[in-house]
C-alpha cells in the first residue's frame, strides 16, 4: 500500500505519549513493507535530529514548522466562535499547501490522520482525492476527557476558570468529534472505553481498537544508575497536561501525608517535562521532588519502590503505565488511571480510588518486598503479551487491509 500519514508531531525523538504512539505505528507500517509518506509538524532542530530515523522508515517525509497560536487568538476563538480549541490548534496554511501538493502528486491507497487536531485537514483530502479512504486515529476520546475534567474540578473555586473551559470545550468537542468520525471510513481508538464513546458519537462509522504500545525490551532491562531511596514513590508524564497536574497535586496533598505517618522516609518524585506552575506549591516540600525534563525515564522507573498512577481524569491508555509494567514495578493506580488495560486488581497492579485506600495500598507494598516483586513480574508478563508493538501493529494493519479492500472496485 501507499499510505499518507499526518501527525501533529515528529515521531522521533519519541518524547511524550503521542510521539511514542506515532513512532511505534510508523515503524510497524514500514516493517510490513508498505510505502509510507509522513507529513508532520516539527522545528528545524527537531527535523535535523529526526532525519536519519525518517530516512530509514519513510519513503518520503515532509516537516512543517508548528503553528504559533497566541493566547489572544485562543480567547478570540473561545469567546467569539463555536469552535473547539483543538480545531485551531494545528491549523497551518503551509501545512495545507504541503498536503495539497502531496495529494496532487501521489495517488494514495489511504490517508491516516493521527490525532483529533489533524482532522481539520480532512476537507483538503476530500477535495483533491475524494475516493481515497481516510482513517481517523484517535489518541483520546476528547469530548469525554473534557467531561471527566469538568466533573473532577467543578467543586473547586480556585479551578473555576479551568472548569468553565472544560465545560465549554466538552460540548464543542462533541460536535467536532462527531463530524470527524462521520467523515472517515474508519476510526481507530486506543481503548474499549474510547471506542464506545466514538460509536455513540457516530454509530454508522466502523471503530476498531488499536491500543497504545511500547517496546517492552527498552524498559525491562534493569537500570541501577539512580538511587532514590528505599521508599521512592514515582509518577511520570508530561507535567503540563492537566490530568497529570491534578494527579500529582491530589497525591501530594491527600495521600503522601498518610504514607509518611508510618514511613517518614517516603518521598514522591514527579518526573516529566514542562512542570505547570500549579505544581510550584510542591517545590518547597522536602517530601516531594519535581525533576522537570529528564533525558531517560528508565532510571527513575527502576529506582521506584512503588510506581503510582493517581489519575482522577483522562481517557485512552497510559503509556506511562505500560512503561512501569515493563520495568517490573509494583504499581498502585486509580481505576481511571488503569482504564483500557484490562489488568487484574491484585495481580498485575493494585487499584485504589480513595486517598485512604491508595495510601493503604502503597504502605502494604512498601512493607512487603516479596509482594512488590510478584506484582512486578506479573505486570511484565502481561505487558509483553498484550502491549508490545509486535502484538499491536498487526491490529493496525488489519484495519488498513479492511478499509482498502472495502473501497476496491468489485
Amino acid at each position: 500500500m501507499r499510505i499518507l500519514f499526518l501527525s501533529s508531531q515528529l515521531p522521533e525523538p519519541a518524547h511524550g505519549g503521542g510521539a511514542l504512539r506515532v513512532n511505534g505505528l510508523v515503524r510497524g507500517i514500514h516493517a510490513a513493507g508498505h510505502t509510507l509518506h509522513l507529513l508532520a509538524f516539527g522545528t528545524p532542530d527537531q527535523h535535523a535530529a529526526a532525519r536519519p530515523w525518517l530516512d530509514r522508515t519513510c519513503a518520503r517525509a515532509e516537516v512543517v514548522p508548528p503553528p504559533q497560536r497566541s493566547l489572544r487568538q485562543r480567547l478570540h476563538d473561545l469567546l467569539l466562535t463555536g469552535l473547539a480549541d483543538m480545531q485551531r490548534r494545528a491549523y497551518s496554511p503551509l501545512f495545507v499547501e504541503r498536503l495539497a501538493h502531496l495529494l496532487a502528486e501521489e495517488p494514495y491507497d489511504l490517508v491516516h490522520l493521527e490525532g483529533l487536531e489533524m482532522m481539520i485537514y480532512l476537507p483538503v483530502i476530500r477535495q483533491i482525492q475524494p475516493n481515497t479512504p481516510a482513517i481517523y486515529g484517535s489518541q483520546n476520546a476528547e469530548a469525554a476527557l473534557q467531561r471527566t475534567i469538568f466533573e473532577a474540578e467543578r467543586g473547586s473555586l480556585r479551578r473555576l476558570p479551568g472548569t468553565i473551559y472544560s465545560g465549554v470545550q466538552a460540548r464543542r468537542l462533541a460536535r467536532f468529534e462527531r463530524a470527524s468520525c462521520e467523515g472517515v471510513a474508519h476510526v481507530i481508538s486506543v481503548s474499549d472505553a474510547d471506542a464506545e464513546a466514538h460509536r455513540q458519537l457516530a454509530p454508522g462509522t466502523p471503530v476498531s481498537v488499536v491500543p497504545n504500545g511500547i517496546d517492552v525490551q527498552t524498559y525491562e532491562q534493569a537500570d541501577s544508575t539512580l538511587d532514590l531511596g528505599p521508599a521512592a514513590l514515582v509518577f511520570t508524564g508530561s507535567m503540563n497536561y492537566r490530568p497529570n497536574v491534578d494527579a500529582a497535586l491530589w497525591f501530594a496533598e491527600n495521600v503522601l501525608g498518610r504514607v509518611r505517618q508510618q514511613i517518614p522516609d517516603a518521598k514522591f518524585f514527579v518526573v516529566g517535562s514542562q512542570p505547570h506552575r500549579r505544581l510550584d506549591t510542591l517545590r518547597e516540600r522536602g517530601d516531594v521532588e519535581i525533576t522537570g525534563w529528564v533525558p531517560d525515564v528508565n532510571p527513575f522507573l527502576h529506582a521506584a519502590a512503588v510506581y503510582v498512577v493517581p489519575l482522577r481524569m483522562g481517557s485512552g491508555t497510559r503509556l506511562k503505565l505500560l512503561q512501569a509494567m515493563a520495568a517490573r514495578r509494583a504499581i498502585v493506580s486509580t481505576t481511571i488511571g488503569a482504564q483500557g488495560l484490562h489488568a487484574h486488581d491484585g495481580v498485575e497492579m493494585v487499584l485504589a480510588d480513595s486517598a485512604a485506600d491508595f495510601a493503604r495500598a502503597v504502605l502494604d507494598l512498601l512493607a512487603h518486598p516479596e509482594r512488590r516483586a510478584a506484582l512486578g513480574e506479573a505486570a511484565s508478563v502481561y505487558v509483553q503479551a498484550h502491549y508490545d508493538w509486535s502484538a499491536i501493529v498487526p491490529c493496525l494493519l488489519d484495519v488498513y487491509e479492511q478499509v482498502v479492500s472495502e473501497r476496491a472496485p468489485r
